[in-house]
Formats: C-alpha cells, sequence, structure tokens
C-alpha cells in the first residue's frame, strides 16, 4: 500500500473506509447496491463504513429510499477533521501540563530517572522527532553519521521549529558534508534561520532542546563505521547533561561558518564556500561533490587562491584569509 491509499489516516480515517469515500466521490448519491456491486464489498459492510464516515462528518445521509449517502467536499471535511484533532492536541499539551505539576523535581529523581537508554531505530527517530517538536526557544545540534533517518531529507521538524521561532544552532562534522547533497540541505536551513557552523572536530551526534533535554546515540565506533544507529540515551536536566551543554558551546566557539549558497557569498570575498570547506578539512575530492564542479576546477580555485594570497601552503592561506575577515560569519 502507498502512502496515497491512506492519505487521510492523519485524520482518524482508516485506509478501508477512505477507499469507500473514495469511491462515493466518484459516483456521488449512488445507491448501496449499486456502491456494492462496484466495490465487492455487502451492503451491511458499507452501511458500517458509512457509519464510521459519518461520524467523521465525510459523507451525509440523505432521506427517502434507496438508502444514499452524501460525500462531503473533502477540503472541507479534512479541514473540519484537522480542527477537531488540534483541539484534541491541545487539550492533551494541557493534560501533560497537568502531569508535569504531579512530577518529583528534577534534584529528587534518581539516576535512573535522568537516563533513559533507547532501543532500536524506529525508537530512537520517534525520540529525536520528539525533542525536536518540544523546543520552544532552543536547539543545540551536533551533526555526523551515523543517521538513523536519511541523511539526504531535509529535517522537517527543525524547519517547523524554525517558523515557530526556535533559535536553532547546529554544528556539522566534516564527514557529514562528505555525504552528496548535506551541504545542500544545511544552506537550506540556513536560509530558513539556522546558525551553522562546521568543525572537523564533531566527537559524536547531539541534540539538546531547550537545554533540558538531550538525546545522542550509544554508538561505537564499529557501529558509526557502518552507518547504523540504533540505540540512543535520552539525558534530562542533570550535571551530565549542563556538561554537554558546555561541550557545544566550546565546539561552537572553534568551528568555523557553514559557507553560503554561492548566489548568497559575500561581495569582495573571492570563493567563500570553497575557502570554509576547505579550511574545515574536506579533501579536495569532497569539496568537488559539494560544489558540482570537477576536481581539475577545485585545484585551479586553490590555487588562484593561494596565489591571491601570497600564501604558500593551504594552512597558511587559511590563516592570510581569517586575517582578512572571510571566515567571519557576520
Amino acid at each position: 500500500m502507498n502512502s496515497e491509499d491512506n492519505a487521510l489516516s492523519a485524520v482518524g480515517v482508516d485506509a478501508d473506509d477512505e477507499r469507500i469515500y473514495r469511491d462515493l466521490l466518484r459516483r456521488p448519491r449512488a445507491a448501496l447496491p449499486e456502491l456494492a456491486a462496484h466495490t465487492g464489498r455487502t451492503t451491511v459492510a458499507l452501511r458500517r463504513a458509512f457509519s464510521r464516515l459519518e461520524a467523521l462528518g465525510l459523507v451525509s445521509r440523505m432521506a427517502g429510499r434507496p438508502v444514499r449517502f452524501l460525500p462531503t467536499r473533502p477540503d472541507v471535511a479534512v479541514a473540519a477533521l484537522i480542527s477537531r484533532r488540534e483541539e484534541g492536541l491541545a487539550q492533551a499539551r494541557l493534560a501533560a501540563l497537568a502531569l508535569l505539576a504531579e512530577t518529583p523535581p528534577t534534584e529528587n529523581q534518581s539516576p535512573e530517572e535522568l537516563v533513559e537508554v533507547v532501543q532500536g531505530q524506529a525508537a530512537v527517530v520517534q525520540r529525536f522527532t520528539q525533542l525536536q517538536q518540544t523546543a520552544t526557544e532552543e536547539l543545540l545540534v551536533l551533526d555526523r553519521p551515523p543517521y538513523a533517518q536519511d541523511p539526504t531529507e531535509q529535517n522537517v521538524e527543525e524547519l517547523d521549529r524554525l517558523s515557530r521561532g526556535v533559535l536553532v544552532r547546529g554544528i556539522y562534522d566534516v564527514s557529514a558534508l562528505e555525504i552528496p547533497g548535506k551541504l545542500r540541505l544545511a544552506q537550506e536551513a540556513v536560509a530558513a534561520g539556522e546558525q551553522a557552523r562546521i568543525s572537523p572536530e564533531v566527537p559524536m551526534k547531539l541534540a539538546i532542546a531547550d537545554r533540558r533535554s538531550a538525546i545522542l546515540p550509544l554508538s561505537t565506533a564499529a557501529s558509526a563505521d557502518s552507518g547504523s544507529a540504533d540505540s540512543a540515551v535520552i539525558v534530562h536536566s542533570s550535571s551530565l547533561l549542563d556538561a554537554l551543554v558546555t561541550l557545544f558551546e566550546v565546539l561552537w566557539r572553534g568551528a568555523l561558518p557553514l559557507p553560503a549558497a554561492p548566489s548568497d557569498g559575500r561581495a569582495g570575498v573571492p570563493d567563500p564556500e570553497l575557502f570554509t570547506l576547505l579550511a574545515a578539512g574536506l579533501k579536495d575530492e569532497a569539496v568537488a561533490r559539494q560544489l558540482g564542479v570537477s576536481l581539475r576546477t577545485v585545484h585551479r580555485r586553490v590555487s588562484e587562491l593561494m596565489e591571491l594570497l601570497g600564501a604558500r601552503t593551504r594552512f597558511q592561506a587559511g590563516l592570510l584569509a581569517a586575517r582578512r575577515g572571510w571566515s567571519d560569519p557576520g
């Protein structure tokens, strides 16, 4: 079954009922026997399905005989279901706050309550998504392999947080930006408001929401090499969480600003994206992939940059460029 077979699952409509609703949209005012013949269902099964659809506001019963049902316009019906679901979510948030008031203060919690272990890739993805959704003020992220989610797809939850005014700061490890397309996704996030930097020394993946909770993977070097991320630790408010925040801030101060997309380059700064990628430690091959150019073009542009700066080595070029303020994020 593909996602189109149950596009309304998010608002509480199961796949079989949705197919009946779609059939009715194509045959409005059709009598039950006609629909039964077309769909291969019994009239009894259809009556039960229409009772559920009627409760959801997707159909209405017409007066008279034979029994007929009229489909509600999809945009109107789905908008009502979304509104109902949002009301339910709002009530759930209030209930969560009430439950929080009943929770003992952090200082009285035992160590096992301050740290949780999550097992299984699906569970890790779910808890990471939940942590992002709980952020209302700030989200701090260390980004590096391994990934539980597809690293070539945009993090829509982060974009949602940015649209709600949440401050997001991310530090990308060089190895993350060597994944084809990853730089473009990071630049899209920056365009949406993320503050991003690059470092060759990101020791692990990490996400911290509002400095109240964090998630980091339990990955050995071997599992990282295999690309898996199937276990993680959730850390709640504690001295350990404070240490993780401090680690992020130390790495942030030593990281380089993520290069802007070529169209956003600053005037007077030749090849800012090339310089930042090289200074961050990416190899020429990885730089070529990220910039979408040939290896020969990278070699040529590096030579031109070094000649412009009067540098004999890349390290010297980095120092000279830093003195000129080329790595200044402002």
